[in-house]
């Protein structure tokens, strides 16, 4: 197994990610949670600190979603989920911001800006064709000065052998690749700069390929706040990251029951005002004071032919611009769980968990849960072979299309009611 933020190989553990990543998982889903089927299926199948941003959609606090898309290829069914996890938070209730990663793609990938220029208005008409609001925050990275400006103030925070640790990065690695990595935590950090309202819980709905910039961005984001805090009976211990004269300008401003010691001070009252004041204070100072990013994270779509569904293999996906009958055509070929003959397939059943087309009903195509079971049912029962089960999904796929490329159309004339800030190289 290989994943990493540009490559994906083999047969994904998940379990051996949350082990090895330290991500946390949904145990119990939440009751708000349900009403969403990627987590109510566990397609999301883990998360770092999600229970912030749970806390603040229950208090009515400032909160953001943020995430983004590569824009080396056509959008796909897999970048659609990502899409609609951004939706979905955004109609939750979180300001929301998404990225077109035009550096990476210019960094990573060789491509022009002016290719993926065209191409990142593909996936933000798409994003408007599945529901994405007029108050989103959409921007291209090459584009933008105050992601390029925190990233130069980032950098400071990095060095090579953190970088070398996550990535996997080598003596040939150039260092533009490297320093993507920087604009991404730029990007995971921007919701929380002064001019969006200031530091607030922020979500970044990913792949669990992208854990690693999920893992640098939170180093990075203690590493440049001035203040850390530490929960201690009946308040918050808060030290200085940047000198102790930092503790004495803190002392001088609270209003608070503290005790004052060398190294920290021990704040007494309620953790969220004590906090949400040493936050202040910090910006006053001209600190960050960055809450560290949560992340939700979804299980990779099985692509076309098996592996990955990736937009560098065509012949895995299925295009959200594909021709409805090209993609039709694409389903009934597509590779399933079933078995070598259909009077075998009768006899042992199916198997589901291994099946393209059992994942698109799963993630894409079906949201009756009571209709999904019964596909799954009849298939590992052997009552439902693999070419009516192709048969109902290209039919389905394809009326899709039909219906979000109409809507694309529709979308090219609202784009001027959106906040876009695209490059002009």
């Amino acid at each position: 197994m290989k994943v990493s933020p540009w490559e994906v190989e083999g047969l994904v553990d998940y379990n051996r990610l949350i082990k090895d990543f330290g991500i946390q998982k949904f145990d119990k889903i939440p009751e708000e949670l349900k009403k969403n089927k990627f987590f109510r299926r566990h397609i999301i199948f883990g998360h770092r600190d999600y229970d912030k941003i749970l806390e603040a959609m229950r208090l009515k606090k400032d909160w953001a979603v943020m995430s983004g898309f590569m824009p080396s290829g056509s959008p796909h069914f897999g970048h659609k989920m990502t899409m609609e996890e951004i939706i979905w938070h955004q109609n939750a209730g979180g300001q929301t911001f998404v990225c077109i990663a035009d550096i990476e793609a210019y960094a990573v990938r060789g491509l022009s800006f002016s290719k993926t220029k065209r191409i990142g208005l593909e996936y933000i008409k798409s994003l408007i064709a599945l529901g994405l609001k007029d108050d989103a925050y959409i921007y291209y990275q090459s584009a933008c000065e105050d992601v390029k400006n925190l990233a130069i103030k980032l950098s400071c925070e990095v060095n090579w052998s953190e970088l070398k640790s996550i990535y996997g990065f080598n003596p040939e690695t150039t260092l533009a690749k490297m320093f993507v990595s920087v604009i991404q935590a730029a990007d995971i950090l921007q919701p929380q700069l002064k001019k969006f309202g200031g530091p607030k819980p922020t979500v970044i709905p990913v792949g669990a390929d992208q854990d690693p910039h999920i893992r640098l961005t939170r180093d990075i984001a203690a590493r440049s706040s001035i203040f850390s805090f530490e929960k201690i009976e009946n308040g918050v211990r808060v030290r200085s990251r940047k000198g102790k004269h930092y503790l004495d300008y803190l002392e001088s401003k609270l209003e608070f029951d503290f005790r004052r010691y060398e190294e920290h001070i021990d704040i007494f009252g309620s953790q969220d005002e004590i906090e949400k004041t040493v936050r202040n204070i910090e910006i006053e100072v001209g600190g960050p004071a960055f809450i560290l990013p949560s992340a939700t994270y979804h299980r990779f779509i099985i692509g076309l032919t098996g592996g990955k569904m990736s937009s560098s293999k065509p012949e895995t996906v299925i295009s959200l611009l594909d021709d409805p009958t090209d993609a039709e055509k694409k389903v009934m070929k597509a590779i399933t769980g079933g078995r070598g003959s259909a009077e075998e397939q009768r006899k042992l059943g199916g198997i589901p968990d291994k099946c393209s087309i059992f994942e698109l009903y799963k993630i894409h195509l079906l949201d009756d849960d009571h209709a999904l079971k019964e596909i799954e049912q009849d298939c590992r029962q052997g009552k439902l072979l693999c070419g009516y089960c192709k048969k109902m999904a290209s039919e389905l796929v394809k009326d899709f299309l039909k219906e979000h490329q109409a809507k694309i159309s529709d979308a090219e004339r609202m784009l001027k009611d959106y906040t876009i800030v695209m490059n002009t190289i």
